[in-house]
């Protein structure tokens, strides 16, 4: 157990919690024992990271954010002379607690103790421990937070700006390649991790669709449209051959798999998400790429599209994560409830076109067909 510390590393465990006499010998005390003990958490760790990146198909920055929590779990129990494999359910409530008196979002907390579950259920499938301590232990009560999105003129405005930029005689190939990623980001409502994740060979121009990884390395597939197909040919005929002939003079330093990513910069590199960021920022006024993902989904609900299609179209496991952009859609809630409260002012007659839109509507969002629609997915 000792190996791994140096000479100097003891003495300063010696001099920090003191010795104890023996018969005249000096001898550690169980404290010390129990501070290199911690040392087991961090192969534990890292047994874990491999769990999530080769058997879970997780994303890097997922395994981080989850490392990030364990790590911190971790050190609070050190604190309490203890290590992850014997942490008990009085362990995990005091941390919610320390989480609450820090003032930490009641959101954040019910992600720390999410992935203290995943970590201990793992624990006890690989026989490591015998009894869960996140069991019985309540998660944080969060408020619901409605995603944010812009309005139509807010996304037709930034379209058209970047439109007029990559349709100027002397555009240049990243006008060019920012109009494809705008749009591409509004159409398909991609996370902006799985825009820099694209290749060339993902896009099927013809079909007029892209594949897509999400997360948990999951595929689909997602429709465009006339204008996003549009914007991206351009851009792989004009944009994308200028940006790849500085990559080529860069190839031995550049790995293959990223002389195929769909976007480059202008060194010909792929391009990262906080790039991406700074582009939507300054093309919005400060607002965000999943706020356009966020737009592409209320948008379609409040066109009248299907629980169903949205949720498919986004990629999400659980349809009660589309349900949220029910609330988001205000117009055809009002007109909903034009149509069908009997004390409602109605506008026009009640045309039998509009009665089956809605009623198809309203019953993508009854409690039996969520039911159905979970047990479906799952």
């Amino acid at each position: 157990m000792f190996n791994d510390f140096s000479v100097a590393d003891f003495d300063s465990l010696l001099t920090r919690y003191g010795k104890q006499k023996a018969g005249g010998c000096d001898v550690l005390s169980p404290t010390i024992i129990e501070v290199v003990d911690f040392t087991r958490n961090l192969p534990l760790l890292n047994d874990y990271q491999t769990y999530l990146r080769v058997e879970k198909g997780l994303r890097p920055l997922t395994c981080e954010a989850y490392d990030g929590d364990l790590k911190t779990f971790a050190e609070f129990i050190e604190g309490r002379h203890s290590v992850l494999l014997n942490a008990a359910q009085q362990d995990v409530a005091a941390f919610l607690e320390h989480l609450r008196n820090h003032a930490i979002d009641s959101r954040s907390a019910a992600r720390k103790l999410s992935c203290l579950r995943g970590f201990y259920k793992w624990l006890l499938l690989d026989r490591r421990i015998h009894h869960d301590p996140t069991v019985n232990i309540e998660s944080p009560k969060a408020w619901k937070v409605l995603p944010k999105s812009l309005a139509e003129p807010e996304v037709t405005e930034m379209l058209e700006r970047a439109g007029m930029a990559a349709s100027h005689p002397q555009a240049t190939a990243t006008a060019l390649r920012d109009r494809a990623i705008l749009e591409l980001l509004y159409a398909g409502g991609l996370r902006v991790s799985e825009v820099t994740g694209l290749s060339t060979s993902d896009l099927a121009m013809d079909a007029g669709r892209v594949q897509v990884r999400g997360k948990g390395d999951k595929e689909r597939i997602v429709p465009l449209g006339r204008t996003a197909i549009e914007s991206l040919d351009d851009y792989l005929r004009h944009g994308r051959p200028h940006l790849a002939r500085i990559s080529s003079a860069r190839r031995a330093n550049v790995a293959r798999q990223d002389a195929t990513r769909l976007f480059l910069s202008l060194r010909g590199m792929p391009l990262t998400r906080q790039w991406i960021w700074h582009l939507v920022k300054m093309a919005t006024s400060g607002a965000s790429p999943h706020q356009l993902r966020h737009s592409c989904a209320t948008h379609m609900v409040e066109h009248g599209a299907d629980l169903r299609s949205v949720q498919i179209l986004l990629g999400h496991a659980d349809i009660s994560t589309t349900q949220v952009y029910t609330h988001l859609a205000l117009g055809r809630l009002k007109e909903v409830h034009r149509m069908h409260h009997p004390r409602a002012a109605r506008l026009g007659g009640k045309s039998e076109e509009s009665s089956e839109v809605v009623a198809v509507g309203l019953h993508a969002v009854t409690p039996d067909s969520n039911r159905a629609l979970i047990e479906e997915e799952k």
